[in-house]
């Protein structure tokens, strides 16, 4: 793959970047880090209220990888066979199986949008483990492949009844979660309340150009990002004491207010993560144009692909909503920066 090849991809993903802009106000941070994760080819979490863009910067983004898009809506009474097939019965009497969300496209499904995981059952998220991880699942007898899927799915964070938060092992599924809230800037807000173009979301959406990401070659690209992309001793020592913070915090020096650090933790980032974590920074470096590793790429990254991966003490898990963001903030300034 010539570099020539690679800054053209690199200007494609330039030019996705400002047409969701362009669709989606606001959320500047956000869609740079959605970019970073489709060329990093990993899963993502969605975090934010309700009615802020989520659904409709996911539609954007899709329209711009291009390929299948499937979604699914998290329920109660929702079951791992919904995923891959449905039943009914047809005009003559007679029951029919059909695909489901996950096989109607088959290796073309690119994109696959979980609204309300948490809504869903441990069952359904056992299944969805599976799917992330191994991008196949079995049924009818055969194993199905989906060489070019993400996962995106997003959780209600306001209701609290009929929910099943993840476990653990399905958010390290995740290469990111990202916050979606949109800048607290009134001219924003009174065009996105007084514009009528943001008024209908299928017109909006057809202002982005269709596949131009070319979904099928992303997994050819992104390999060719990450061997361009050098990390040097200098950052690499960096990454690791960094990982080191996440499970001994004490260590270098950071404390939090009303935390007894010593009970902080019960577990910081594993292997997945840090090289989840260099993976994300490495793209975000080839999207500013360079081929060296820095501090400041893996800062840029660094709470929205650890904050889900570290695990705090039960007291202190009660509190994750502020106290993720004060943790990975306070290790970016207290570990020492090359």
């Amino acid at each position: 793959m010539s570099e020539a090849t690679l800054q053209a991809w690199r200007d494609h993903a330039l030019a996705l970047e400002q047409e969701l802009n362009h669709v989606i106000l606001g959320l500047k941070p956000a869609i740079r880090l959605l970019i970073i994760s489709i060329f990093s080819r990993g899963h993502v979490l969605l975090e934010g209220n309700v009615g802020v863009g989520k659904t409709t910067l996911l539609r954007a983004a899709a329209r711009g990888i291009g390929g299948g898009y499937q979604r699914i809506e998290g329920t109660i009474d929702l079951m791992p066979q919904d995923l891959i097939y449905h039943t009914y019965i047809s005009s003559e009497g007679k029951p029919k199986v059909e695909p489901g969300p996950l096989l109607m496209q088959g290796e073309n499904l690119s994109v696959f949008f979980f609204n309300e995981i948490n809504r869903a059952r441990p069952q359904v998220h056992s299944l969805l483990l599976r799917i992330m991880a191994e991008r196949s699942v079995s049924a009818f007898n055969r194993e199905y492949q989906f060489p070019h899927l993400q996962v995106f799915a997003d959780r209600n964070a306001v209701e609290k009844e009929e929910t099943f938060e993840l476990p653990g092992a399905a958010r390290d599924r995740f290469l990111m979660e990202i916050e979606i809230a949109p800048e607290n800037d009134a001219e924003i807000h009174k065009a996105l309340t007084f514009d009528t173009r943001f008024h209908d979301t299928d017109q909006l959406i057809q202002l982005v150009t269709p596949n131009r990401l070319h979904y099928a070659e992303l997994s050819t690209i992104a390999p060719m990002i990450q061997h361009m992309v050098n990390a040097g001793n200098s950052v690499q020592d960096f990454v690791e004491h960094i990982r080191r913070a996440t499970h001994r915090p004490q260590d270098y020096g950071i404390h939090l207010p009303d935390v007894e650090m010593d009970e902080l933790m019960m577990a910081g980032i594993g292997p997945r993560g840090s090289s989840m974590l260099v993976r994300a920074a490495k793209v975000s470096a080839w999207m500013n144009g360079r081929t060296n590793l820095t501090p400041e790429d893996i800062a840029s990254v660094f709470h929205e692909v650890v904050a889900h991966r570290v695990f705090f003490r039960p007291i202190y898990e009660l509190q994750r909503t502020w106290l993720a963001r004060a943790y990975t903030e306070a290790i970016l300034n207290h570990v020492p920066t090359p």
